[in-house]
């Protein structure tokens, strides 16, 4: 069970450090999956065995489309990073994440079978989708920094970024490949998605070399999430690690210097508790 916390201190440190390295936002996905293909290769040297004994046409497969897949979402993540904030952004996007992940293990996966699991369930997610909400609500009276906020692009690029977080975790989960030995295709995927995004847009700048190292930090959250996957079942791991928004929130307030009033930062508060209380009951249910 302790595995599944590695992704939620990696996962919700990732918006912290690109947002402290810097970089556009193609700039930021290109460095990043160069630091996961960099772990990658450090991963599967490592444990050769494991990636040569599920080799096949099918872990390719899985491994390039979530990766093209994930490259999509962390793009367009960044993206609503640049257009509302990343207190805004990371929780209004872990809470769609977590519906369309809790729902796709549910219904794809039947991982809820018992009247327990399906009531126990629902209830966490209703609690952790209330949760990011809070965190995100915005104090009518504020008016600092209102101008730089773009709903119109953030609400396109979180859509997007849903549409292909969903797909990361379900091509795996649906055609049933070893994640270890996945981590380097996947990684070559995330590379050629984010290749094409970056095309033509200063991609070969400071900003994506800097950003190796938050590649690396994220693929040690992936490889984490994907084994704790294998043992407790996709709907209650992916939304586990969700629950790094506390780092991602209160981190670029007190790091970022993201401007909150005292209400927002009651907001912030209840909704990060609520988080952790979610969390913790989609925990027990297995």
């Amino acid at each position: 069970m302790w595995i599944a916390l590695v992704p939620v201190l990696a996962w919700g440190s990732v918006g912290l450090i690109s947002g402290k390295l810097g970089g556009s936002a193609n700039q930021q996905t290109l460095g990043m999956t160069w630091g996961a293909l960099l772990f990658a290769i450090i991963t599967t040297l490592v444990s050769p065995a494991n990636f040569l004994a599920h080799n096949n046409m099918k872990l390719w497969i899985a491994g390039i489309l979530s990766g093209l897949f994930w490259s999509l979402g962390q793009n367009q993540q960044f993206h609503a990073m640049k257009a509302v904030g990343i207190s805004k952004a990371v929780p209004i996007s872990t809470g769609a994440q977590l519906v369309t992940n809790a729902l796709a293990g549910v219904i794809l996966f039947h991982e809820w079978t018992t009247g327990r699991q399906l009531t126990l369930g629902t209830i966490a997610l209703v609690i952790l989708v209330v949760g990011s909400g809070l965190t995100a609500l915005r104090d009518k009276s504020a008016v600092v920094g209102e101008q730089s906020e773009d709903w119109k692009r953030g609400t396109t690029a979180l859509t997007l970024s849903t549409i292909g977080y969903l797909g990361y975790t379900v091509v795996v989960n649906l055609l049933n490949v070893n994640a270890q030995a996945m981590v380097l295709p996947q990684a070559i995927g995330m590379v050629a998605g984010a290749s094409v995004f970056a095309l033509g847009k200063d991609a070969f700048k400071k900003g994506t070399f800097k950003n190796i190292i938050t590649g690396l930090v994220w693929g040690t959250g992936n490889l984490c999430m994907f084994q704790a996957t294998a043992a407790i079942g996709l709907a209650i791991s992916f939304s586990l690690s969700q629950t790094g928004i506390v780092i991602s929130t209160f981190g670029s307030i007190l790091l970022l210097g993201e401007h909150k009033t005292k209400r927002e930062m009651v907001y912030i508060t209840i909704g990060s508790l609520l988080v952790i209380v979610g969390g913790v009951m989609l925990g027990l249910l297995k």
